[in-house]
């Protein structure tokens, strides 16, 4: 039997079909519209497949206490058409079949530690850099959640002394997200970031926040691997950068070993949150 998976970002709904061994069969991009037109779209993909199970990971923020009436539903989302939807109960009126549902960084985060960069070590932590800053943790097979999902993309840092941008977070302003994601990059200097590939002062602003926030998960989580993904990386200079910042501030405090090895590149291109959002089916059906 076959098992899907929906990586339900809010740019792109990823749908696949596949083994509960993390192949994947068939899978298609499609566009997150407005919900209705969205289902259609992802209605037409699975109609072709009987599947078992769905694991799916969502953009956010979702509630996933299992105690509230509001399990399942996307909260407060700038995607105002997305605002309070109960996806969870949309998700298993369509397809009648177990939903296991997680974040789309904790799904990412998954695929990358059973399949990709994290699969030999037991705890991974996966930072998206992207339009937004996420981060997903899974340690033995276990997604993290508290109350509700960690936001790591909204912590607070240090300001460098002569950054004057206020921060592109409606929220938050110049918390993590505000001053390093692309989005904040575009606001910055006006441009997209891979425009600016050449210019060193970019990258080193990007490292310095990428550094602090990645210190504060260290002491937090102390994670075994860390991996950083997203459009914003695709800039590779930046992982040295990264690393560099990242031992400086440590200075030793903490035994963080080879940092090349602890801060890596994901292994499995734009397949982790697929392949972890089918695996959600195992390891939180395993976990429940």
């Amino acid at each position: 039997m076959l098992v899907g998976g929906i990586e339900a970002g809010g740019t792109k709904f990823v749908c696949g079909v596949g083994n509960r061994d993390g192949k994947i069969i068939d899978k298609t991009s499609l566009p997150t519209v407005d919900p209705e037109e969205t289902f259609q779209a992802v209605n037409q993909f699975f109609d072709k497949y009987q599947i078992e199970a769905l694991g799916v990971g969502s953009f956010g923020p979702i509630d996933l206490d299992t105690k509230r009436d509001t399990y399942g539903t996307i909260l407060n989302t700038p995607k105002t058409k997305w605002q309070h939807y109960d996806l969870l109960s949309k998700l298993k009126a369509e397809f009648s079949v177990p939903v296991y549902l997680d974040t789309d960084v904790n799904a990412a985060c998954l695929g990358e530690y059973l399949y990709g960069a994290g699969r030999d070590a037991d705890s991974t932590l996966y930072i998206t850099v992207g339009t937004g800053i996420g981060a997903g943790f899974v340690q033995n097979g276990r997604t993290y959640q508290g109350k509700s999902h960690p936001e790591m993309g909204h912590i607070f840092v240090q300001k460098q002394e002569n950054d004057e941008f206020a921060g592109s977070c409606p929220y938050h302003g110049d918390c993590l997200e505000g001053l390093a994601s692309g989005t904040a990059i575009e606001q910055r200097y006006g441009v997209w970031g891979h425009l600016l590939q050449d210019n060193e002062k970019v990258w080193e602003l990007e490292a310095h926040y990428l550094a602090q926030a990645i210190v504060n998960y260290v002491m937090i989580l102390s994670p075994e691997r860390i991996i950083l993904g997203g459009g914003v990386m695709e800039q590779e200079q930046l992982y040295g950068m990264i690393r560099e910042q990242f031992s400086e501030l440590v200075n030793d405090y903490v035994a963080v070993g080879n940092v090349e090895e602890l801060i890596v590149a994901p292994e499995l291109g734009d397949e982790q949150g697929i392949k972890g959002a089918m695996a959600l089916i195992e390891y939180k059906g395993k976990n429940d």
